[in-house]
């Protein structure tokens, strides 16, 4: 067991209602200080049979569990993570680095809110039965099986539950295999479960790295669905995985989406909504990184942009008062700190930043911005997920979106306007899964969530997530045939 603050987490794994370990184990490094606050158990192939086996073994008796009992758990799975919020709070801002006050105030009640929307969902999920030729055609969503979610580092718990409420309200059972970087909530969830009375082998939790837990667990013909939120060079893996057993799958990928700001913006909100792409130290997949800025007004855009990030605190993310805290892990700050030094190389300009913050050391990272980035470097059209922005200029409308369809990625985009006819135009010829017209990260579990192109397959959210985690049936009744 590992005590990160005064709240107790179990390192090992959760198959079919039981706590297990591994032969191996592997350190789970806090950010913050770089101190060691677990060593977790590090599955592999056994592990993920494990699970798999012990899913498919619960699936009948849950799939047939009515949809009322089924939501009243998903609540009761609510209940307890309100009643746990500030201890989820604690882990994760020390597992993961991101801010306490972020988890506290939205991340955290946003993981219960998953729960109790789908809940709710479910029990008013259905559509009218219609008539063909005096026969009567009836939809029904029926559960698919096993799912295996695997899960990123940058909002664990909410993201995973993004997923995992959905899956369980459908009457499948569930695989989790968490991020390696970020696994300790995962493991509190597990306990969650058990208080709330979820059956055993309904939900379970496979530690370990993607090579060694998760590529067998995606591969096992068993699973039904495979739900994915990370990198497009792991979603090719999985999705190679997944075509050999003709699994479905759902893709929620990278971005490098723009932030389009018009010369009839309001400056203010448009400066906010740039300076907000740094939230969660730049590791947000929907953050707009590339600001398109129409040109008349770049100078004094820029000029504010500068004066309201230079306000920003860095710093310990246990602290409220902190805005921007650490990169979650060593190997990814060398990653980020790899693009700044490239792009410094290309000849980009950064306005500010530029390079770690020396004044903290380890894994924090100064926000950054650069100028004079050329519309085929690696800078503007390739992921950083760091606190790390481009600024590039525009004319005319056309220009803009020409700007802000250019890369392989279409995940979200963000507009800054004075214009409803102008936000109509250009939102309507933006390729993005999400767009925000003077606002930014607005999320509602009604409305459907995903990307365009390499940002990923398919949709989730409100019924979107059951078509996909079930099998959706149309049965068709004919008006006769009946004895009696």
């Amino acid at each position: 067991m590992a005590t990160v603050g005064d709240v107790t987490v179990h390192e090992g794994h959760w198959i079919g209602g039981e706590r297990g370990g591994s032969a191996a184990v592997f350190d789970d490094v806090s950010p913050i200080d770089g101190q060691v606050i677990a060593q977790v158990a590090r599955g592999g192939a056994a592990e993920a049979e494990a699970a798999v086996t012990a899913a498919e073994k619960a699936f009948p008796a849950w799939a047939r569990t009515s949809r009322e009992e089924r939501a009243a758990l998903l609540h009761a799975i609510a209940d307890g993570v309100e009643k746990r919020l500030e201890r989820l709070a604690i882990v994760e801002t020390t597992d993961n680095g991101a801010l306490l006050r972020s988890h506290l105030r939205g991340v955290m009640p946003r993981v219960a809110h998953n729960f109790r929307f789908f809940a709710d969902w479910l029990l008013k999920l259905g559509h009218d039965d219609f008539d063909t030729r005096g026969h009567r055609n009836h939809v029904s969503w029926d559960p698919a099986g096993v799912c295996a979610l695997i899960t990123p580092w940058n909002a664990p718990l909410m993201l995973a539950t993004w997923k995992i409420a959905p899956a369980l309200a459908a009457g499948n059972t569930v695989v989790l295999k968490p991020a390696e970087w970020s696994p300790l909530t995962a493991s509190l969830l597990a306990d969650i479960t058990v208080e709330a009375g979820l059956p055993d082998g309904v939900f379970n939790v496979v530690q370990g790295y993607g090579e060694e837990a998760g590529a067998p667990l995606v591969a096992d013909p068993r699973v039904r669905r495979i739900g994915f939120t990370g990198s497009v060079p792991t979603a090719r893996h999985i999705a190679a995985a997944a075509a050999a057993n003709l699994t479905p799958l759902s893709l929620e990928l990278g971005g490098k989406s723009p932030l389009i700001v018009f010369a009839d913006a309001d400056l203010d909100l448009a400066v906010d909504l740039a300076v907000e792409q740094y939230d969660n130290a730049g590791q947000v997949c929907l953050a707009g990184t590339r600001l398109l800025v129409q040109e008349e007004i770049a100078a004094e855009f820029t000029e504010r942009f500068v004066a309201k990030a230079g306000a920003l605190r860095q710093g310990d993310p246990r602290d409220l008062a902190t805005d921007i805290g650490p990169n979650v892990h060593r190997e990814h700050f060398e990653r980020v700190d790899g693009f700044v030094r490239r792009a410094i190389e290309a000849g980009a300009t950064p306005v500010i930043g530029g390079g770690p913050n020396t004044d903290l050391g380890g894994l924090y990272y100064r926000p950054t911005l650069f100028t004079n980035v050329a519309p085929d470097s690696e800078i503007v059209n390739e992921e950083v997920f760091g606190p790390v922005l481009t600024l590039q200029t525009f004319r005319t409308e056309d220009e803009a979106v020409e700007m802000a369809n250019s890369t392989r990625f279409g995940l979200a985009a963000t507009l800054a306007t004075g214009s409803p006819e102008r936000a109509e135009r250009v939102t309507g010829r933006l390729v993005a899964g999400t767009v925000w017209v003077n606002c930014f990260f607005v999320r509602d579990l009604r409305a459907p969530f995903g990307g365009s192109r390499q940002s990923g397959v398919g949709r989730e959210g409100g019924d979107w997530s059951f078509d996909f985690y079930c099998d959706v049936k149309n049965t068709v009744f004919a008006p006769g045939g009946w004895n009696g």
